[in-house]
């Protein structure tokens, strides 16, 4: 891996014949960060929501019911594209490269933030006719427990997951 990050690092100094540019793992890091007009890090809102949608699979809950009575409402929004986000009330960032296979079977480096211990509030707004107090943390729970939020996720649809984006609610 590191002989990798060496020769994205270097661009076309590494090989005469092709032409690359060189690879900024610095700027690649905070690129996938999502940064609030305020200046916080945050989540994607519809992470939570999502999460809780494909959950609703693990509890017999139709997902098309829950896409319409509930949403995690956002406590800003990102910088550059306006996502709604979560934010990050504690816990600090740290660069994570790793390899990942694109779709034409090349393996690639890539480089994201990975939060190890991080908090965040959810404020989630619900149709009670629809669902109960207690379904909603349920499924959120579920969530952080089965599902995961993020890349790494146990629920991926692009692999099993490495475990990441896991969570407990406090």
């Amino acid at each position: 891996m590191n002989i990798m990050r060496e020769t994205q690092e270097a661009g076309s100094a590494a090989k005469s014949r092709k032409v690359r540019e060189a690879k900024d793992f610095d700027a690649l890091y905070e690129g996938a960060k999502h940064i609030s007009s305020e200046g916080w890090e945050g989540i994607h809102a519809a992470a939570f929501r999502n999460g809780a949608i494909s959950a609703c699979r693990a509890c017999g809950f139709k997902m098309t019911h829950a896409k319409l009575a509930f949403t995690v409402e956002q406590d800003g929004f990102d910088h550059v594209d306006g996502a709604p986000l979560v934010r990050i009330t504690s816990g600090e960032s740290e660069q994570f490269v790793t390899p990942t296979r694109l779709a034409t079977g090349v393996v690639d480096l890539r480089c994201r933030p990975l939060y190890r211990n991080w908090t965040a509030t959810l404020r989630i707004r619900f149709d009670a006719g629809m669902l109960s107090d207690t379904d909603v943390v349920n499924l959120i729970s579920r969530v952080g427990l089965q599902v995961g939020i993020g890349e790494g996720r146990p629920d991926s649809k692009q692999s099993a997951g490495l475990g990441y984006g896991l969570f407990e609610i406090l």
